[in-house]
């Protein structure tokens, strides 16, 4: 299974946010937002601080897809 966090992108072009905006009001930092930029891994915690800002569920941000 791999992680795609193609819902997030989405989410992002509907609030009319781009990525840097998300990361300057999340506080993650420009590595976890490279990770999240080429579909890897990030941790629970990084995926909480995402959800609190964009007012959403963790579902609504990531899914795993089969390879």
């Amino acid at each position: 299974m791999a992680v795609s966090y193609d819902k997030l992108w989405k989410l992002l072009i509907d609030k009319k946010m781009n990525k840097t905006q998300m990361r300057l009001a999340t506080g993650i930092s420009s590595s976890t937002l490279a990770k999240l930029s080429k579909a890897e891994p990030v941790t629970l915690d990084v995926l909480e601080k995402i959800c609190d800002e964009l007012h959403c569920n963790i579902g609504d941000i990531v899914e795993f897809v089969k390879k």
